[in-house]
């Protein structure tokens, strides 16, 4: 795949601070890539080197294969903080300013602004938005010029479950027209729905970066229940297929050293007088999974 951006040992400090140290990324074209970290991470950090508007102390990074440069910098749309417009300016005439501001023709305004479902509400003042509808118009703002590359730093950050939704489903809709999408949050959930690609930051040190399902991990789990759960905790102790066993709410969670159908499953506990009344395949979640890393 053609890779749209590499970093190479990217660091950044401030003074005795270091916020980076030695990130070294690739996002392939048409990835929708996750830069994952709690608060105080670098996320924000790394998105503003990329930017060219905060200077790293060392490393490298090249967008397109190429070094760096103005050019190249208008095939990246971006947004980095909370949306910058006036209030009392409709939300068509603030894209006209970002329209001038990026030297892009008025025409491309109507495109973005049904993009993000913002065109019945185009010559409404910007400040009776909701804070979604303005994260929207800042997206739509980003969009102008059709960039190969969208940058977003924690899109849905302080929106309700509706306004978190509709950002989802909009970046979604954005990367099946097949424009690279790097996205940086602390959101487990929002990036395991999003996300094709995630990068694991802890403390300015990237921990693991890869595709989400392999980061996930293939191997395969179980949940198992029964009457009597001392018993069938003995049980799973005795079968060599069951490599670890850990108790999850009233379940038991076990992982398997090899492949084994339910029906043989069920037949070695029948075998120890033990009736499963829940047996079922569990996948782990983005969320343990980074506690793990993490930890």
């Amino acid at each position: 795949m053609t890779k749209v951006l590499t970093t190479n040992k990217l660091s950044k400090s401030y003074g005795s601070l270091q916020v980076l140290k030695d990130i070294s990324l690739e996002v392939e074209q048409g990835a929708v890539f996750g830069l994952l970290g709690p608060n105080g991470s670098g996320k924000t950090t790394t998105l503003g080197i990329l930017l060219d508007i905060i200077p790293q102390n060392s490393g490298t990074y090249k967008w397109f294969n190429q070094e760096p440069s103005f050019k190249l910098r208008k095939r990246i749309g971006a947004i980095l903080e909370t949306p910058n417009f006036f209030g009392y300016l409709s939300a068509e005439r603030n894209l006209k300013i970002s329209a001038d501001i990026k030297e892009v023709p008025y025409a491309d305004i109507e495109r973005v602004l049904k993009i993000v479902d913002l065109f019945d509400r185009r010559n409404d003042k910007f400040k009776t938005f909701s804070l979604g509808m303005k994260q929207r118009l800042s997206i739509g703002a980003a969009l102008l010029g059709k960039p190969e590359v969208l940058l977003l730093d924690e899109p849905t950050n302080g929106l309700d479950p509706q306004g978190i939704a509709e950002i989802r489903n909009l970046i979604l809709m954005i990367a099946r027209q097949g424009i690279t999408i790097i996205l940086a949050s602390h959101m487990l959930d929002e990036v395991e729905k999003v996300c094709s690609h995630v990068a694991i930051i802890k403390k300015g040190t990237l921990l693991i970066q890869g595709k989400v399902d392999e980061i996930l991990g293939d191997e395969d789990l179980l949940e198992l229940k029964a009457d009597n759960m001392p018993e069938l905790h003995n049980a799973i102790k005795e079968f060599a297929v069951f490599v670890d066993v850990k108790m999850e709410s009233d379940k038991y969670v076990v992982k398997l050293s090899r492949k084994i159908s339910n029906g043989d499953i069920n037949q070695y506990f029948f075998s120890k007088g033990i009736v499963l009344t829940h047996l079922a395949s569990k996948k782990k979640n983005l969320e343990k999974q980074f506690l793990e890393i993490t930890n």
